[in-house]
């Protein structure tokens, strides 16, 4: 049975819909992603990893129970989990639609909704991933200290030890870690947030928008709207004033980009080498800056 057979096949058994034929759309880190065809209703998308592949455990159910939780929102635009086991998750097929002004402004509503949902400490009650890293989730009641040792530490670590920074440039994001509780501007409750939400895991929907590929945690609310504005998103202006009418951020939130921006950044370098260096050291030093 080839790999398209077998995802056929375990599509049908997860959701009880009678799948016909998966299309294989390609790779996404260590998965891959389908199109699953259906003989009862629409069509449906799944992420599927090797067959026998453990090496990221927990990475589907951390993803689905992540979808979930930022769901339980109302008007939330987190995309719904139809199912999932270790090695596979399914989702509702979701066409793209071309972002519009209308679209952007509904999704800012949409963001602010989720964000205001809130969550019982920064973290999350299990580790989970931004892409294929492993994310330590450990809560914490406080954000600069949350953000300081589970996401900046962590990925300078990561990025040190793989060659990709310098001695210098560990000093330079080390400056931003002992400073960060006077960078962060004032105590915000913990929000809802998506956690990964650049512009690639926005699909423009004619009334909004849906949220994909979460690494959901309780945290800041300004880091889902500085990662949007970190590789660009269609109608961004549109978007923040509108999440800014619903839930008006907090004074100084703009000097603050930088700041939530590095923990990104930092990923990218773990992820792809030195090619994002000379951008998160220059975000690290935007961020020494403070708040405008």
């Amino acid at each position: 049975m080839d790999s398209e057979e077998r995802i056929t096949a375990r599509v049908g058994e997860l959701t009880g819909r009678e799948a016909v034929r998966a299309h294989d759309l390609g790779a996404s880190h260590a998965w891959r992603t389908y199109r699953v065809d259906t003989a009862d209703g629409p069509p449906l998308f799944a992420k599927a990893l090797p067959e026998g592949d453990a090496s990221f455990p927990g990475l589907f159910r951390a993803e689905a129970l992540g979808l979930d939780w930022l769901g339980r929102s109302f008007g939330s635009p987190a995309v719904p989990v139809l199912a999932w086991d270790d090695a596979t998750l399914v989702l509702p097929w979701a066409e793209a639609r071309p972002p519009s002004p209308e679209a952007a402004e509904r999704f800012g509503h949409q963001l602010a909704a989720m964000h205001l949902a809130g969550a019982d400490s920064f973290g999350a009650p299990r580790d989970g991933y931004i892409g294929p890293l492993p994310l330590d989730n450990a809560p914490h009641p406080e954000w600069p200290e949350f953000y300081a040792t589970r996401r900046l530490e962590p990925f300078l670590r990561r990025a040190a030890d793989r060659g990709a920074l310098t001695p210098g440039d560990v000093r330079e994001v080390e400056k931003v870690i002992g400073a960060v509780e006077e960078l962060a501007g004032e105590p915000e409750p913990p929000a809802r947030i998506h956690g990964d939400l650049w512009g690639g895991n926005v699909i423009w929907q004619d009334d909004g928008a849906l949220l994909v590929d979460p690494a959901a945690c309780g945290g800041h609310r300004e880091a889902d709207l500085a990662m949007l504005a970190l590789f660009g998103l269609p109608h961004l202006d549109r978007v923040r004033d509108a999440y800014n009418e619903a839930a008006p951020l907090a004074a100084g939130w703009r000097g603050r980009i930088a700041l939530h921006q590095l923990f990104p950044l930092l990923v990218h370098v773990c992820l792809f080498g030195a090619a994002y260096r000379t951008t998160a050291m220059d975000t690290a030093r935007a961020a020494l800056r403070g708040p405008l």
